[in-house]
């Protein structure tokens, strides 16, 4: 800390430049952890996919719809233990920006495939003796005032009732919530029974099947034994693991993980060159002080670490201020109002975000630190 005094010299020599500086290093962390949060919001289910579930869909695509009487056969597959499935329902809640997902499922089965959704025992009873009912999520529970008792109208996109009928009415009988952070609890669930009875059209059919499997060391080959199976058959099948088919359903409205690595890459090469260039004048300038130094007794090598020290300074302050900022903001809840339920900062952001300020000071400031630590005494002076 006694060199301390030296560093913070350096740093406010040119102050206008050393600010301009770090308000752009306080931009790209905010840019940083913003993204991040946005990144984990897209891949919310790959984290916290079951690695003793498999995904079984159709072969050709996510949206093709599978035979309800797959079920039994999937079940009877070694080493998988239950199955359940779920199907794409798309509709929407008094107007289009009022979105969140709905499926219909069977109840029984459902709960013993996805057990991190918890649900009291009183709301799952009255839910299997309601053939309307409907459970909910406490996030969008929340988010629209829902209470057990109400009846909801969802107008539906895709799947019209007898009579030509769009809208569904489900009556709310349970509000659960998540066993780990990261459990989507933004979903509506209503009962397959009444679903496939109300709807005209591909009656008898499912969206994909989630399937529970005894060891998960085995995934690989159930997998291939499930889609066997089904081979040469009219709906054949394409079995992956939980995280991949979300990862899939995800990267229908693009690559995201690859847009905002393409964003920050950029966003981080332009500050890398603009800190590189703040710290290699600054050092240009200092040149007959460092001569000074040198003559007084400074080592080479603590002059080094005196330059190297000032960049990363400069790098700390700025990220942890970005970082800070960008908290704040996140922690004030999803921006777009529903589109990005689990939209925060993820701890994991954090500990990358320390890695990159200490390579971004370390970059930046390396360079300049050699040159300044092979100048020669009097080589300093006559330059200064």
């Amino acid at each position: 800390m006694k060199f301390f005094p030296v560093i913070w010299c350096g740093l406010k020599r040119k102050k206008a430049r050393t600010i301009l500086t770090l308000m752009s290093i306080v931009v790209a962390f905010l840019l940083y952890g913003y993204l991040s949060a946005v990144n984990t919001a897209f891949n919310m289910g790959v984290t916290v996919a079951g690695a003793d579930r498999v995904v079984i869909r159709h072969k050709v695509s996510i949206i093709q719809l599978l035979p309800a009487s797959y079920q039994a056969r999937i079940e009877r597959v070694n080493g998988v233990a239950k199955a359940a499935h779920m199907t794409w329902f798309g509709g929407i809640y008094q107007k289009p920006s009022n979105f969140f997902p709905q499926m219909p499922v069977v109840p029984a089965d459902f709960f013993e495939v996805w057990p991190e959704f918890l649900l009291p025992e009183a709301q799952k009873q009255a839910w299997l003796r309601t053939r309307t009912g409907a459970i909910v999520g406490r996030r969008t529970a929340e988010k629209y005032g829902f209470k057990i008792g109400d009846r909801i109208p969802i107008q539906a996109t895709i799947w019209r009732q007898k009579g030509g009928q769009t809208t569904w009415e489900f009556d709310l009988v349970g509000i659960y919530d998540g066993a780990e952070k990261n459990t989507d609890t933004t979903q509506l669930f209503f009962r397959y029974d009444y679903f496939d009875e109300a709807r005209v059209q591909a009656k008898g059919s499912v969206g994909w099947y989630g399937a529970r499997i005894q060891d998960p060391n085995q995934s690989a080959l159930i997998a291939q034994a499930i889609d066997q199976e089904f081979a040469n058959s009219p709906e054949e099948t394409k079995t992956e693991s939980e995280g991949a088919f979300v990862q899939g359903f995800a990267k229908q409205v693009g690559d995201v993980g690859a847009i905002l690595a393409a964003i920050l890459t950029a966003v981080f090469f332009t500050i890398l060159l603009v800190v590189g260039n703040t710290m290699a004048q600054a050092v240009r300038e200092r040149t007959e002080e460092i001569g000074v130094l040198k003559a007084l007794g400074f080592t080479n090598t603590l002059v080094l670490w005196l330059v190297l020290a000032e960049a990363l300074m400069l790098s700390f302050s700025g990220g942890i201020i970005g970082m800070g900022i960008s908290w704040l903001l996140i922690s004030r809840g999803d921006p777009t109002g529903g589109s990005l339920p689990n939209f925060f900062l993820p701890s994991h952001a954090f500990v990358s975000g320390f890695i990159l300020m200490l390579a971004l000071g370390a970059a930046t400031g390396f360079l300049p630190a050699w040159r300044a630590m092979k100048l020669t005494v009097a080589e300093a002076l006559r330059r200064g």
